[in-house]
């Protein structure tokens, strides 16, 4: 069995850091979102394993490689544009050959992998599997509608009037089935090739879909909000350790990791949290699921629920909340009068300011 992994998206809902760099590599407890579904796919005993990639298709091998660094056998398939799901199983097929598949989508974080849908799916070898998790708010995912046996018997992709609560998580299950399907279907309305189409193409015909219903932890980390949030749900699980260099007047609670290189002074640091390697923390309170990435400074500031990512400065700036900070970032206290805000912001870029 392969996997297709797909990496090459604009993250267009993560702007602007997705300016400057892939939103499948933006860190989760100071490890890309991506590096997880590739585990969960080895873990699963999946190792030849095919990236879609785009524009950030240099960033994307630069971190990933060859794979053996995860134990697995990386192919790099280039699109040009990201017209849907199922476009990325049309560029794919000379990959993909005549093997099952499962399609992952690199954004996507599911806490506990997917070794047993795996294995059922070997045991049953459905023409395709899909994954659904209940949601609250339908509209915005691919939705599915069972009847009373449990059967998939239609999808629809963010439907006005959903038909169930039930979305479609980024995992899809293929045997070489669904290549006469991407093959038959045409543009959607928003001029991408659906994967649900195809999907529901293959139910058309009478071939054999089946679904799994997950009950544990699913992300979408396509925005911030969801970012934070998996964020917090992989902190709750590190394995507390002190590596780097913590003074005496600086009081640990809870879960934290200090990697090696790091120094902190004079602070109070409340887990879940992770701070990188050669970050410097003086003077400062670094709260429950917050992670500090390689080469920070947090100096005379507070910062809690958030990530940092690599290089980032915050000195002097009182309390940050719900914040993702990009690379390289320098936030700094104004030291002059009158007083005010002063900003060099990018596009889409998301602001709230207390008077």
């Amino acid at each position: 069995m392969k996997a297709l992994v797909l990496a090459g998206g604009t993250g267009s809902r993560l702007r602007p850091i997705t300016h400057t760099a892939a939103k499948q590599l933006v860190p989760v407890a100071n490890k890309p979102v991506l590096f997880y579904g590739i585990e969960s796919l080895v873990d699963a005993g999946i190792t030849d394993i095919g990236i879609i990639v785009g524009d950030t298709a240099a960033e994307i091998r630069a971190a990933v490689g060859d794979g053996g660094d995860f134990g697995a056998e990386v192919t790099y398939i280039p699109q040009d544009r990201p017209l849907g799901l199922a476009h990325a199983v049309l560029v794919a097929r000379e990959y993909l050959a005549d093997d099952d598949f499962v399609m992952y989508l690199g954004d996507n974080f599911i806490v506990g992998g997917i070794n047993d849908v795996v294995r059922e799916f070997h045991e049953r070898r459905p023409d395709a599997d899909i994954l659904l998790t209940h949601v609250d708010d339908p509209r915005v995912f691919g939705v599915a509608e069972l009847d009373d046996s449990g059967r998939v018997v239609r999808l629809e992709e963010k439907p006005e009037k959903p038909a169930s609560d039930l979305a479609l998580v980024g995992v899809y299950l293929f045997t070489p089935a669904v290549h006469d399907a991407v093959r038959a279907i045409s543009p959607s309305a928003r001029g991408e090739l659906e994967i649900v189409d195809a999907i529901q193409w293959l139910i058309d015909q009478g071939r054999t879909v089946r679904s799994t219903t997950i009950t544990g932890y699913w992300k979408d980390t396509g925005n911030v909000t969801d970012m934070l949030e998996v964020n917090r749900s992989v902190l709750e699980t590190v394995e507390p350790c002190m590596r780097g260099t913590v003074d005496a007047e600086t009081e640990i609670i809870g879960r934290v990791r200090i990697e090696p290189g790091a120094v902190v002074s004079q602070s109070r640091i409340v887990g879940p949290a992770v701070i990188g390697a050669g970050t410097t923390v003086t003077g400062s309170y670094i709260g429950p699921s917050t992670s500090v990435a390689d080469n920070c400074v947090i100096d005379g500031s507070e910062i809690e629920f958030s990530i940092v990512l690599e290089g980032a400065s915050i000195e002097g700036v009182g309390r940050i909340e719900a914040s993702l900070i990009g690379r390289m970032v320098q936030l700094t206290r104004a030291g002059r009068t009158p007083r005010a805000h002063r900003f060099i912001l990018g596009d889409h870029s998301k602001v709230q300011i207390t008077p």
